[in-house]
């Protein structure tokens, strides 16, 4: 307890500390270098001052926006040679070379439209860069991403089912992703990388807009909302590095960061609607725009389906406001809500030999589930001085799960009885604030980040029996036999974190990080533990009270280091703790399909990545990279025999120590503009390819050791081509994931179904997209083109228990209409 007063009284001197930096910086002239650019963006054709036009110093984050009469002023700045990037909406963006040497520079910038119109037709003049893959800066924001492997998904550059937010699709040019594909509308979003299990994307610190949106990062950290894929304008993935910054998880950070208004427009509009096959329907709609110093975003998305399989049918309700407001040239300050929900028909899971009987066919249909997210979030964002910025995030979430069905495994028929109910409400809070100031270090730019995290979250859970009808009717039978399970799960995270990143020289940096860590989970309930006999008939129960708390205090530390030959290549290196603490929801969950080990512990390990990665003009992305995973004690699932009920149960626990390494690798080259540049047409091949192996260590039991890991695919590969010309866009992609394990056991086939291989299987996906006009498009598209018949993966629990197929052919077809 020492060290957690004397941790949490420096967290209380650091905030002192940061908000008395705020004043001084909000009522006193900024200082920083002498040197400046500055200057006036105009349009060429017109001679119009451009307001809004984004102005960047590229790599060092100095960035501003032109005024009203299209003027820009960024300062401190070291002498030196820099490029200067000007970009607007409806414009070629602007490269220039600008020399600083003892004075200020002005810059003039004049812009040519992208848009040119011949007669009624307004096409493209020519492709801009139009690679949908790309990395982060060393600096974005308040954010150092420096030295670690970073990928960028610029999802509006994809030509993908976006109103069913089709995963392979539009992460195909990530490398390493397992994809879970549980459901036709996209309701769930299910991915893990490099071995890590993809259930509910719980592996990734999953953020929108970096503020945090899975149930409760520390007590539940499963994601059950995911943004409309039509409404995100990037998807930023951060790998196992991300723990000295964003928390402790092994894979990393997820962020989704959406759309945002308009800077040169009072008013805009989109709509997009989507039909489909089996009653699948999207209504997508988005407004946004800029008055002076006020600017707004916000959407609604409705969707609806029948499902591929039996049983399936969903209705899904998405909404979305985004108001900011510049107080000041140094402040401005946002706020958000968000608010999802759905509701779903679930058919269940199926054995073997069902599977290869009707994949369609399904044995449950009384199973629902049922989604409901609100995440209200206010953030400011302080220019202190040219070189010091600081960013704070307050959110919340208060949200709803409901299960409901029969969880019996699917070689087991419905007894057609009272339906279990599992019931889950989250009241979550988190703030975080960040401040990075930049300075030189032997004439070399060189940046400190420093943050501090407070997060409490509480859930509490209630499991018990509810009405034997077919609707969803999400309420307990009246009657305290009837709850099996009820327990509040408080936890407390409190964090202190700084990176660094020094410049040695102009082309290489080190980066070295630490994150000082206090995590607190608490239990506190009862659970009934009943036992059945084969044939599913109760024995005995017995009602256990319980109350369990764990508090640890822990340090991460981390390096990372860059080296850039010329400004568009790179080698990268980064090794970095991680930590992944259990939660006690995890213990308490009644399932008949798995047990969790009392002794269950927390997580350790550390991850590390060496690569190479750049960009050659507009027609070349690549990236190179090998990676190593090392978990102390790592979590999962192997087969036990409960000898006095002569049953054979899955069991989550610490297997062993484990290793995931591999090589990953993702490009993108455009043939025709390699050739030609201003080339109309633009055909560009893209790939990304994993091998990848993961092996078990010191396994308290002998058998375990030498083990395959669970989750591990040998080799995943995506690879596709798409074609452009003016308005056209047309993408064809194939999909390869090798055979795989569900558990440490490595077995290949169980009866019940929930254990087993994931047989290796392929998908092809076909887009297409038209803009007759300016403001109206159309696109459609044929996933799973070649009709194939497989799953990815095997449930314990919802949706399941047991193999969840994954689609057959589908198509779609989309309406677009803009102003």
């Amino acid at each position: 307890m020492n060290r957690l007063r004397i941790f949490l009284q420096a967290i209380k001197k650091y905030v002192i500390g940061i908000m008395g930096i705020l004043l001084l910086g909000l009522f006193s002239p900024a200082r920083g270098q002498s040197l400046s650019v500055y200057g006036l963006v105009t349009d060429r054709q017109s001679g119009v001052a451009l307001e809004g036009a984004y102005v960047v110093v590229d790599s060092l984050n100095h960035h501003t926006t032109t005024d009203p009469s299209g003027k820009f002023k960024i300062e401190g700045l070291l002498p030196g040679e820099y490029t200067l990037l000007v970009s607007h909406l409806g414009m070629q963006p602007v490269l220039k070379k600008i020399h600083l040497h003892g004075k200020s520079v002005q810059v003039n910038i004049e812009m040519d439209s992208l848009i040119k119109t011949l007669s009624e037709i307004t096409i493209n003049s020519r492709p801009t860069n139009q690679i949908s893959a790309g990395f982060l800066n060393n600096i974005e924001g308040t954010s150092i991403y420096a030295g670690k492997k970073t990928e960028v998904i610029r999802v509006g550059e994809t030509c993908a089912n976006l109103a069913s937010n089709n995963s392979r699709q539009i992460y195909g040019r990530i490398a390493g992703l397992n994809i879970w594909e549980s459901d036709a509308g996209g309701l769930q979003l299910g991915i893990g990388g490099r071995g890590l299990s993809p259930h509910r994307t719980s592996n990734f610190n999953t953020r929108q807009n970096g503020y945090d949106i899975s149930a409760d990062a520390l007590g539940y950290p499963e994601s059950y909302y995911t943004p409309p894929a039509e409404a995100i304008e990037r998807i930023e993935l951060i790998r196992g590095a991300a723990s000295l910054q964003y928390g402790t998880q092994f894979g990393g950070m997820l962020n989704f960061t959406l759309k945002t208004p308009p800077t040169d427009k009072v008013f805009s509009f989109e709509t997009r609607n989507t039909a489909g096959s089996y009653g699948f329907f999207s209504s997508f709609t988005s407004l946004g725009g800029t008055k002076k110093n006020f600017s707004y975003y916000g959407f609604y998305q409705y969707k609806r389906g029948n499902g591929w399989r039996e049983n399936s049918a969903f209705t899904s309700h998405t909404a979305y406001l985004s108001l900011s407001y510049r107080i000041h040239p140094k402040l401005k300050v946002q706020a958000d809500y968000t608010l999802a929900r759905y509701l779903q028909r679930q058919p269940g899971g199926l054995t073997d030999a069902q599977f290869q009987e009707n994949p369609r066919q399904s044995t449950r249909e009384r199973n629902w589930f049922q989604i409901k997210w609100n995440i209200p979030v206010l953030m400011a964002q302080y220019d202190i001085s040219p070189n010091t910025k600081a960013d704070l995030r307050t959110f919340a979430l208060i949200g709803e799960r409901n299960a409901l069905g029969f969880l019996g495994t699917p070689n087991r028929a419905d007894p057609m009885e009272e339906r279990d109910l599992i019931s889950t409400q989250f009241r979550n809070w988190g703030s975080e604030l960040r401040l990075l100031h930049r300075y030189t270090l032997s004439g070399n730019y060189s940046a400190l980040l420093t943050g501090v995290r407070l997060y409490q979250g509480k859930t509490h859970n209630k499991q018990g029996m509810a009405d034997d009808g077919y609707d969803a009717d999400f309420h307990f039978l009246s009657g305290n036999e009837n709850i099996l399970n009820a327990h509040d799960f408080p936890s407390f995270n409190a964090a202190l974190f700084a990176e660094n990143i020094f410049a040695v020289s102009k082309k290489f940096t080190i980066t070295p990080g630490m994150r000082i860590e206090y995590i607190s989970t608490l239990s506190k309930g009862f659970f009934v533990e009943v036992n059945s006999d084969l044939a599913g008939n109760e024995i005995s129960r017995q009602t256990f009270n319980d109350s369990q708390k764990n508090q640890r205090v822990f340090i991460l530390g981390g390096i990372g280091m860059s080296y850039k030959h010329r400004p568009e290549a790179e080698f990268y290196a980064n090794l970095s703790q991680n930590y992944r603490a259990i939660n006690f929801n995890d213990l308490r969950i009644v399932n008949p399909n798995f047990r969790v080990d009392a002794s269950l512990k927390d997580e350790k390990g550390f991850s590390a990545d060496l690569g190479a990665r750049g960009t050659l003009k507009n027609w070349l992305y690549y990236d190179l990279s090998t990676f190593v995973i090392r978990y102390q004690d790592k979590i999962g699932y192997i087969l036990k025999v409960d000898s006095s009920l002569f049953t054979v149960y899955r069991l989550r626990t610490n297997v062993a120590d484990a290793y995931n390494y591999g090589l990953e690798c993702a490009t993108d080259l455009d043939i025709l503009r390699a050739i030609n540049e201003n080339s109309p047409h633009s055909l560009s091949l893209f790939a990304s390819f994993t091998i990848q192996n993961g092996v078990y260590k010191d396994s308290r039991e002998p058998a375990f050791d030498g083990k395959k890991v669970e989750m591990v695919p040998g080799t995943i590969l995506r690879t596709g081509t798409t074609y452009r010309y003016k308005t056209l866009k047309m993408s064809l992609q194939y999909s390869y994931t090798s055979r795989h394990y569900t558990d440490a056991t490595n077995a290949e086939f169980t009866a019940n179904a929930v254990n087993g291989v994931i047989p290796a299987y392929y998908v092809m996906d076909f887009s297409v997209e038209y803009a007759f006009r300016k403001w109206v498009a159309l696109a459609a598209g044929i996933n799973n083109l070649t009709n194939n018949r497989y799953f990815t993966r095997r449930a314990d629990g919802y949706p399941g228990p047991g193999i969840i197929p994954a689609d057959g052919i589908t198509a779609y077809g989309t309406l677009i209409i803009k102003r």
